[in-house]
C-alpha cells in the first residue's frame, strides 16, 4: 500500500505533463483591463405619491352653491374652485357692521362725558363717584366697541370663507362634494377636493433591514411601473427613514425616492419596483475578483502557455494593495496594483496598470476522451475497471 502511494505524486505529474498533448490542451484565460462602470444595487418595491397633495376644506357651515372645479381639472393657486351659499354669512356680516356702528356711537357718547366729567373732577365741581361712573361707562363702552370690530372681522373672514380657492398650482384627483350639499363645518374641516402636484411625485419605497444599512441620500435610482412596461424611469433617494415596519418578522425601512414627472405620466397609487444604485462610479479601470486569486501553475510540456517570472513578496503588501499577473512579451509578470472599490465581482484598479493591460485569470483546459482500444487508450490503474476485464479466461 506504502509503495502505491507513492507511486500517485508520479502519477499525477505524468497526468499534466501529457495535458498539451496531441488531443489534450491547456490554454491560459486573459481579460484586459477596460474602463467601465462600478455598480451594486439593492431592490425594492414601493408606492408612488405627490410630493404635495392638499385636501382643500371649508371652515364655515352651509350649503355648496357652485363647483368650478371636476375630477383632473388643472388647477391655479389662488384659482376660485368652489362657492358655499352666502346669504346667512351676508346676514351675519351686515349684523356685525351694525353692532359696530352702535358700539361706536356709544363708545364716542361716553368718552365726551368721561373727558368732560374729568376736567370737572379735576378742579373739584362734581364727586368722585359721579367721576367714576362716567369713567367706567367710558371703559365698558370702549370694550364693547373693539369687541364689535373683532366680530365684524369674524363675519368677513367667514364671508370670504364660502369662496374655496385652490391653495396650490395641481390637478384634482378627487372631489367629495355635490352642489346642493351640506357641509359642516366641526373640529374637522369638511373636505371638498384633494389637490395634488403631479409635477414633482415621490416613491415611498420599502428596503429590507439588510439592505438599508448601503442607502444613502443623493443616490440614483431606476423604477419601472406595470403601467408603463417597457418605460424606465429615474429618481434620487432625498429621505432614509429610521423608523422600522414589521409585517411577517419581516424588517423593512422607507426610503424616499424624489422623481421628477412633467408629462404627467406617473400617477398617485401605483406600485414601483426600484433598483436602487448603492455604487455607481463610470469610467473605472477594472478588473475581476478571478484576476487578484489567479496563481500560475507549471506545464513544462506546454511550450505555447506563457511561462511565470519571479513572484512578489506579498507579506510586504499594504491593505488597498494586490497581486496580479499581466501577459507582457509572452510571459506572466507579477505586478503590484492598487484597488479601490469592489462589488464582489468587479473591482476598480487606481494605478499600477494601464487601460487595455492584458491580465491572467486562470487556466482552460480541453482533454479529449481517449477511444477504446486505440493507441491512446490508457487508464489509469486506480480508475474502476470495466466489468468482467480482470477476470481470467
Amino acid at each position: 500500500m506504502k509503495s502505491l502511494l507513492r507511486l500517485m505524486p508520479a502519477l499525477a505529474l505524468l497526468l499534466i505533463a501529457g495535458a498539451c498533448g496531441k488531443d489534450n490542451k491547456v490554454k491560459l484565460e486573459t481579460v484586459k483591463a477596460e474602463k467601465g462602470e462600478l455598480k451594486e444595487t439593492v431592490t425594492a418595491t414601493g408606492t408612488l405619491e405627490s410630493v404635495t397633495q392638499v385636501d382643500v376644506g371649508t371652515q364655515v357651515t352651509g350649503i355648496i352653491d357652485k363647483l368650478y372645479a371636476d375630477y383632473n381639472s388643472v388647477v391655479k393657486k389662488g384659482e376660485l374652485i368652489a362657492e358655499i351659499e352666502k346669504t346667512v354669512l351676508e346676514s351675519d356680516y351686515k349684523s356685525a357692521e351694525a353692532n359696530v356702528m352702535s358700539a361706536q356711537y356709544t363708545y364716542e357718547y361716553n368718552r365726551t362725558n368721561y373727558l368732560r366729567d374729568k376736567a370737572l373732577h379735576d378742579k373739584q365741581l362734581i364727586s368722585d363717584y359721579e367721576y367714576q361712573t362716567s369713567r367706567k361707562d367710558y371703559e365698558v363702552s370702549k370694550a364693547s366697541y373693539d369687541k364689535a370690530v373683532a366680530d365684524r372681522v369674524r363675519a368677513a373672514k367667514n364671508l370670504n370663507y364660502a369662496e374655496i380657492y385652490s391653495p396650490i398650482d395641481g390637478i384634482v384627483i378627487s372631489r367629495d362634494v355635490e352642489v346642493g350639499q351640506t357641509v359642516v363645518s366641526s373640529m374637522n374641516v369638511a373636505n371638498l377636493y384633494t389637490i395634488a402636484d403631479l409635477d414633482n411625485m415621490q416613491v415611498v419605497g420599502n428596503v429590507d433591514e439588510a439592505d438599508i444599512g448601503n442607502v444613502k441620500v443623493g443616490q440614483r435610482v431606476t423604477f419601472s411601473v406595470d403601467a408603463y412596461p417597457d418605460d424606465m424611469f429615474e429618481g434620487t433617494v432625498t429621505q432614509v427613514r429610521l423608523s422600522p415596519t414589521t409585517e411577517s418578522n419581516v424588517v423593512t425601512y422607507e426610503v424616499i425616492v424624489g422623481v421628477p414627472n412633467p408629462d404627467h405620466k406617473l400617477i398617485p397609487g401605483l406600485t414601483a419596483n426600484l433598483t436602487i444604485f448603492t455604487m455607481s462610479e463610470n469610467d473605472m479601470l477594472l478588473l475581476p475578483a478571478n484576476a487578484f486569486s489567479f496563481e500560475p501553475q507549471d506545464y513544462p510540456d506546454c511550450k505555447d502557455i506563457p511561462q511565470a517570472g519571479q513572484p512578489i513578496d506579498k507579506s510586504k503588501l499594504s491593505a488597498d494593495e494586490r497581486g496580479i499577473w499581466v501577459v507582457e512579451s509572452g510571459k506572466l509578470i507579477n505586478k503590484i496594483v492598487k484597488i479601490g472599490m469592489t462589488n464582489g465581482i468587479k473591482t476598480s484598479v487606481l494605478s499600477g496598470i494601464s487601460s487595455g493591460t492584458v491580465v491572467a485569470i486562470g487556466y482552460e483546459t480541453n482533454f479529449a476522451t481517449a477511444q477504446p482500444g486505440g493507441a491512446d487508450d490508457k487508464q489509469s490503474p486506480f480508475a474502476p475497471q470495466p466489468p468482467g476485464k480482470n477476470k481470467k479466461k
